[in-house]
């Protein structure tokens, strides 16, 4: 009997340029560079086939509920009356069979008040990347010129924040640097949903890493901001990791794709309409993040017939690294985040490059919790008995 259809997120690179030069970026500065052979913006025509295919796909798997988040490259890029079509045009082809859901990701320099209004009439989740205060964030977030972008982030962050607009922050953890400053700074410009986003690097690229900051990097970094967050952080203030990290320690399913090794269960469309599986992959290799695919000609069910990498990411499920097998925190970290688990001799049968990081705040998390891998055992056993609602 053929694997039921399942659901999908669909990330929409609408724009393949960035206005800012991040030096870490995955997309321009690390090993793969197809980004150079497509259109800069994503035209029409691909962004209609593109919601064809999520309606297809919606009658497909009996999906009721689309995320669709507009990503890039910078997705400012395609200005607000544009994402304002787009946006009207997916609803209308998809609220009669599934609720729409939509999300930017932008570094928010672009934004203006013609943003602000597209923002609060299609109700869009927006995610804001800003890695700290100047000192810290124009490091590494500079422009083409090389020049640090915090003002200008910060203006448009402001700008969102003081909006009727779901508004987040994904921080890269900067390593070397003091989290809890970090921390401490975004909770004052009044975030109160922050990402922490482990740098992306595979075991090819990852020594010279560990020689010049240490062990631990990942973990020095957060682990000052966990013990604050638990000691002063308030109910309404969503620390993403952590909270993720509580979940599966009390037996819950991880619904973020840094551990857990759960289904990522989306796919990336190009501004040209290919097919991507796991984006954040380009850190590893060039094109490994390719299907092959076009939504101008295929399905994305078809993903399960031409990769068996991203078959595996979004259908089926990638098999645990052999050397976790005996780990305690088999059941909650599963590997960690498949880009960082990449190797060209052994594929993604490789524990995550922050594997000691990983299981250094899934100790401090079980400790803060009282909670021992046997009892998340356990309580996973009890919760896998009830409902999807109880859980």
């Amino acid at each position: 009997m053929p694997k039921p259809v399942g659901a999908l997120n669909f990330s929409l690179k609408v724009a393949a340029p960035c206005n800012l030069n991040c030096t870490y970026c995955y997309v321009y500065n690390k090993a793969d560079s197809t980004w150079r052979d497509r259109p800069a913006i994503m035209p029409d025509s691909v962004f209609t086939a593109t919601i064809e295919r999520i309606r297809e796909h919606c009658l497909l798997s009996g999906q009721e509920t689309v995320e669709i988040t507009y990503h890039g490259g910078e997705p400012c890029l395609v200005g607000p009356e544009r994402f304002s079509r787009w946006c009207e045009e997916a609803r209308t082809r998809l609220s009669d069979i599934a609720k729409v859901r939509f999300v930017i990701q932008t570094n928010a320099t672009l934004v203006t008040p013609e943003w602000l209004d597209a923002f609060r009439a299609h109700s869009v989740s927006v995610g804001v990347s800003l890695d700290g205060p100047a000192h810290i964030n124009d490091v590494y977030r500079i422009d083409k010129k090389g020049r640090g972008s915090y003002a200008r982030v910060a203006q448009g962050a402001r700008a969102l924040l003081n909006a009727d607009i779901d508004v987040g922050v994904l921080a890269v953890i900067q390593l070397g640097v003091d989290g809890l400053s970090v921390h401490e700074h975004l909770t004052e410009m009044g975030f109160k949903t922050i990402s922490y986003l482990l740098p992306h690097f595979s075991h090819d690229t990852i020594a010279e890493v560990k020689v010049q900051f240490g062990p631990t990097p990942c973990a020095d970094y957060l682990l000052p901001i966990l013990d604050s967050w638990w000691t002063h952080g308030t109910i309404d203030q969503e620390i993403v990791v952590f909270w993720q990290m509580s979940r599966v320690v009390l037996g819950g399913s991880s619904l973020i794709d840094l551990f857990g090794n759960r289904l990522l269960s989306f796919v990336f469309v190009e501004t040209d309409g290919s097919i991507a599986g796991l984006d954040t992959l380009k850190v590893a290799a060039h094109g490994l993040a390719d299907t092959g695919l076009n939504v101008q000609s295929r399905r994305f069910l078809d993903i399960r017939l031409v990769s068996d990498l991203h078959r595996q990411a979004i259908f089926d499920g990638v098999p645990t690294p052999s050397g976790c097998r005996d780990c305690p925190e088999l059941i909650t970290c599963g590997g960690g985040h498949l880009a960082d688990r990449f190797s060209t001799a052994r594929g993604l049968d490789n524990p995550s490059v922050w594997c000691d990081d990983l299981l250094a705040l899934f100790g401090r998390v079980r400790e803060l919790l009282g909670v021992s891998p046997r009892e998340t055992l356990l309580r996973r056993g009890a919760l896998r008995g009830m409902t999807p609602a109880t859980e």
